[in-house]
């Protein structure tokens, strides 16, 4: 039996070895001591990419069962913060993150990250800035927002668009703060 539906022979899956064996170290990293140093965090699972293959495994299927595996390894991640530095610390440590984060997305609009050469492509300055609003709204007024919006949010590719490492690893902190605080 196949731990999750495949697709057609035809068509691009996630290879079947990697997300087998990611998932069997997964499973042992959250079946560790939990005094042991985390050979994986709930970050290394958001930032998990595997090969495309015909015929894999189902992405939908596959990044449904990664954002709940990274959802269990960041409450773990919480537990074990709240006990070493106590409620307040893990708070105070996220207000921190926030507000580094609040800090560039109040930036002005085309000029919140830097840009790619006018010869390659990057995020739509125009949909990261629409965005960006959004996040700030949340953080500064506590607009509704879930992170599964944050993790499936997709922006179109412009020439000389804003640098992607340094938007997604915004939205990487994004994420981490909204766990943190759950």
């Amino acid at each position: 039996m196949s731990t999750f539906p495949r697709t057609r022979r035809s068509k691009l899956g996630y290879d079947v070895e990697q997300v087998e064996d990611f998932l069997q170290e997964a499973r042992r990293a959250y079946d560790a001591n939990r005094d042991d140093v985390a050979v994986l965090t709930a970050a290394d699972i958001r930032r998990t990419a595997f090969t495309m293959r015909k015929g894999g495994f189902s992405p939908t299927h596959v990044d449904a069962a990664l954002e709940r595996l990274e959802d269990a390894f960041a409450s773990r991640e919480r537990e074990i913060a709240r006990a070493r530095a106590g409620e307040a610390g893990v708070h105070q440590e996220a207000r921190s993150t926030a507000q580094v984060i609040l800090n560039r997305l109040d930036r002005p609009q085309n000029h919140r990250f830097d840009r790619t050469s006018i010869l390659t492509s990057g995020y739509n300055r125009a949909d990261v800035d629409r965005f960006a609003g959004r996040l700030f709204r949340y953080f500064q007024e506590g607009k509704p927002m879930s992170i599964d919006e944050v993790r499936t949010v997709m922006f179109r590719p412009q020439r000389g668009g804003y640098k992607e490492v340094q938007v997604d690893l915004l939205l990487d902190s994004v994420t981490d703060v909204m766990l943190a605080v759950r």
